[in-house]
This record gives structure tokens, C-alpha cells and sequence, in this order.
């Protein structure tokens, strides 16, 4: 959808950190301006500051639940006619009870796709940003202008003719600056008759007004006309082997303490760049491949084994583990890709590749975002790596960071009890037994079976060839049913 007004603002009130992060994400792209806030008093006084166009209202919430935020909404003479979303997790049996009350006029259940949210919030404007007064929109007065988007000077749709006058107008501007003032200096000093000035004569008094011309805009028409089409093609030419051998090649680069890494992946999304994200920590690395905002490939090195392509392809069982490790101890030191390979010899087909690559660069970004330290660099170039090329995924952007969100934070629940990879569990044999395994997924199976009091996390996660976020969630759900306990090592006396 095209930009929206900037009076359309969009609160949402909700508790779970991840679903504030969601909605801001993809509303935000959408050209709402968006503002959050995570509980039902805090929501009241930021909706007192910005009185929005509408109100993203969740319904359970710690202090104040949605039925009590509504009931002051209604209460207030400047917020009354504020229409409102109800978002629920509980669906309809919430949801069509209260619309039509005290101002909530639509529902959405949760979880929602990006689509739909969209949908339902660009709905609702449309249809009662006519009941309210147009005054209600505050422009920023006195704001300062905007700072300029870091790629702004260099967009990716712009054309090469356009990115040649740009470079032309910077060129002409600095230069011309610099030279003025010379060749004012030495106009005067030849006037004087000051022969120690070195270099060739100088025109005369009489002569000078018309062939040297000394204020900057001159000049620069000068160089302008000096740097002609021909001239900055083969300029520009001579400079491209210094940027593909990483000589300031990078467009944007960065600290992950002071950017997090989801903002660069939805500035890039946003302003649908191409070009290659490294991201860094420790020895680890991942490689994001973008294409006019899309992911197209994401590969890495450093990582540990559940990150190779081989896991991935074994668990979606579209090889077995036993002719994984008889291909891959077959195959010749400085083959081609592994992927690549597998196909032309008919184990895969294009299609399957495909899904595993996908599945193995979504899983890639996923643990590039539990990343808290590190640094990033993003280089832009429409010159892709061939296995990009080859791929060509074109995954968005937001539906990665939605799961990617989602996963972030229940690592953070998960780590409470998991907060080890060196810890060790024990089997409740008990509870095992009175429970029964017919209660538990094939993967909780495995997991438990791994959990013998001698095995650490970290080689549960190496034996199970799962990933470590599988397991560890796998291994927290066992511990909240109370079938696995932590080994409580014997302390030396």
C-alpha cells in the first residue's frame, strides 16, 4: 500500500514483547506511524499524548485487562470516539462478545499473519478516520529535517545515468570550492605583478573576466562540463576493482551492542537493497545475501554442526544420516557445494534443495538474532555469490523476524532452566513410568532416551543431530512436567 498519512497513528497495548515488535514491524512498513506500550496504564497515558487514530488492544494483561482499558477509554472525553482493535488469543468466544462495546469495533485472534493485521488496521482507519477531526493530526513543529537514510545517496533502483549526474553535482561542488579561492589568489597576485608566483602567465586584467572564472558557481559549470558521461563511466570503472576487493566497499557497518541486528534486517527489507550482510561474533560469521529486499541465500562458517546442511537434509528425511556420512566421506576435498552435488548425482531433486536451503538460512538468521554482541557489515552490489544466484529463495524479510521474535523470546524463558550446555539431567524414572511415553512426541522421545545423568546438553543436541533450540525446548518442556531434574554434582569436601 502506498505511504499513509502521518496523522495515522496506531497504538498498540499489549504485554508480550514479541507481539509489540510484530505488529510496530509490520505496520510500520505499511507507513502507520506506530507507538506501543506494555501494559493497560501505561497504554492509557501514551493514548493521552498521542490521542492515535486507532487502538491494537490486547485483551489479557497484567494491572489492566482490555475490558478495563475500554471502560476508560470510554470515560474520557478526548479518547471516546478512538476506535478499537481487540487482539485475543482466546478467538471468537472474546472477540465477537465485545465488539460494538465501549469502542472496540473489530477483533483479530492471535497468532495472526502480517496480511491480516494489515488488513484490519488499514480498514479500520479508512472507515472511521472521517468521524474524527482532521485537526487531531500534530505536525513536529520546529522539528529539524530528517537526517537522510543511509542509503539515500546511493539508492538501489536508481538508475546509472542518475547515479552519474549525482556524482557529477558532488564533484563539481567540492572541487570548484577548493579552486576558487586558489585562482582568485593568483588573478590578484598577477595583477600586482608578482613574479614569484610559479607556473604559466596568467591572462591579463582585461582579459581574466572572461576566461578564468573565479566565484565557485562557475567553476563548478566548468567541472560539470569537464566531467562529462565518458569521463565519469571510466572514472568510476578504475574505482570498481578497489570496491570488490573490499577497499571501503561496505555501505553500512556497525556495532550489534548499539544496533541490533533485526534493524538492519528490516532497513534493508525497507528499502529493498541488494547486496551481502555479514554479521559477526567471536569466530562465528553469517552471511546474508539480499536481492531487492529479499533473502536469497544466508551460509555461514563458524557455526556449530546442527547450522550444516546435512542436518537439515536428514531431518527433513530426504537423506539418510547413514548416506550422509558415506557421501561426505567420499567426497573429494574442494568439491562443490554439497548441495550442488547431492543433486547431480540424483539424491535430491531442485525442488528439495531448495526447501533445505530455505530451512537452513531462515534457521541461520534465527541464531544471528539471539546475537547481543558483535558487528555487522553490509555490502551493496547487485553481483551476488553464484550459490545465491543459484538459490535465488527470495524469503521476506518480516515473516523471518515474526518467528525469529517469537523464538528470541522464548529462548529467553527456555535459559532460565536451560542456561547451560555443559549441564547435565537426570531421569525421573518414576514419573516416566506413571505418565507413560504414549503422552510424548517422537522428538520428546528422543530427547528423553539422550537423558541418562551422563550426557551433557551439548552433546545431547550433537547426538540427536537436532538443533540446540529444539532441543532445549524439548528438554524445559520434560523439566516443567517433572520427568527430567538437573544432576546436582557432589560438592568436594
Amino acid at each position: 500500500m502506498a505511504a499513509r498519512m502521518a496523522g495515522e497513528t496506531i497504538l498498540v497495548i499489549d504485554d508480550s514483547a514479541t507481539i509489540l515488535k510484530v505488529v510496530q514491524l509490520v505496520l510500520t512498513k505499511a507507513g502507520f506511524r506506530v507507538e506501543t506500550a506494555s501494559d493497560g496504564e501505561a497504554g492509557l497515558a501514551t493514548a493521552r499524548q498521542i490521542d492515535p487514530d486507532l487502538i491494537l488492544l490486547d485483551f489479557v494483561m497484567p494491572r489492566m485487562n482490555g475490558y478495563q482499558v475500554c471502560r476508560a477509554l470510554a470515560a474520557d472525553a478526548d479518547l471516546c470516539e478512538v476506535p478499537v482493535v481487540l487482539m485475543s488469543a482466546k478467538g471468537d468466544q472474546v472477540g465477537e462478545r465485545f465488539v460494538k462495546v465501549m469502542g472496540i469495533v473489530d477483533y483479530i485472534t492471535k497468532p495472526f499473519s502480517p496480511e491480516a493485521i494489515t488488513a484490519v488496521v488499514q480498514h479500520t482507519v479508512t472507515k472511521y478516520s472521517q468521524r474524527r477531526s482532521e485537526e487531531r493530526t500534530r505536525p513536529l513543529v520546529g522539528a529539524e529535517p530528517a537526517e537522510p537514510e543511509p542509503f539515500e545517496a546511493a539508492a538501489a533502483d536508481a538508475t546509472p545515468e542518475q547515479v552519474l549526474e549525482r556524482v557529477r553535482e558532488r564533484l563539481a561542488e567540492r572541487i570548484a570550492g577548493r579552486i576558487a579561492g586558489v585562482v582568485s589568489l593568483a588573478v590578484a597576485a598577477a595583477r600586482k605583478g608578482d613574479s614569484e608566483i610559479p607556473g604559466p602567465a596568467l591572462p591579463s586584467a582585461e582579459e581574466d573576466g572572461d576566461l578564468v572564472p573565479t566565484d565557485p558557481a562557475s567553476l563548478a559549470e566548468t567541472v560539470r562540463e569537464a566531467l562529462d558521461e565518458a569521463a565519469l563511466a571510466e572514472l568510476m570503472r578504475e574505482l570498481e576493482p578497489v570496491a570488490q576487493a573490499g577497499g571501503g566497499g561496505a555501505s553500512l557497518r556497525g556495532d550489534l551492542r548499539v544496533v541490533p541486528i533485526a534493524e538492519v534486517l528490516q532497513l534493508l527489507d525497507a528499502q529493498k537493497q541488494s547486496g551481502v550482510l555479514e554479521i559477526e561474533r567471536g569466530g562465528a560469521a553469517v552471511e546474508v545475501c539480499f536481492r531487492g529486499g529479499r533473502v536469497d541465500l544466508a551460509v555461514a562458517r563458524g557455526v556449530p554442526e546442527e547450522f550444516l546442511l546435512g542436518r537439515f537434509l536428514v531431518e527433513a528425511e530426504l537423506l539418510s544420516q547413514h548416506d550422509l556420512d558415506g557421501f561426505l566421506q567420499s567426497r573429494a576435498p574442494g568439491s562443490r557445494l554439497i548441495g550442488q552435488q547431492l543433486v547431480s548425482l540424483g539424491y535430491l531433486s531442485d525442488a528439495d534443495l531448495r526447501s533445505t536451503l530455505a530451512r537452513q538460512t531462515r534457521e541461520l538468521i534465527y541464531e544471528a538474532l539471539r546475537w547481543s554482541f558483535g558487528s555487522f557489515r553490509f555490502t551493496r552490489t547487485r553481483d551476488l555469490p553464484a550459490a545465491a544466484v543459484d538459490a535465488m529463495l527470495g524469503l521476506d524479510v518480516e515473516g523471518i523476524l515474526m518467528e525469529g521474535f517469537r523464538r528470541v523470546d522464548e529462548w529467553h524463558l527456555i535459559e532460565r532452566e536451560v542456561d547451560d550446555f555443559e549441564t547435565v539431567f537426570l531421569r525421573n524414572e518414576d514419573a516416566v513410568a506413571q505418565m507413560g511415553r504414549g503422552r510424548l512426541t517422537r522428538e520428546e522421545l528422543a530427547v528423553l532416551e539422550l537423558v541418562n545423568g551422563k550426557n551433557t546438553v551439548k552433546e545431547i543436541v550433537r547426538t540427536s543431530r537436532m538443533g540446540s533450540f529444539e532441543v532445549s525446548k524439548m528438554l524445559y518442556r520434560l523439566l516443567s512436567i517433572k520427568l527430567i531434574r538437573r544432576r546436582v554434582l557432589p560438592v568436594a569436601v
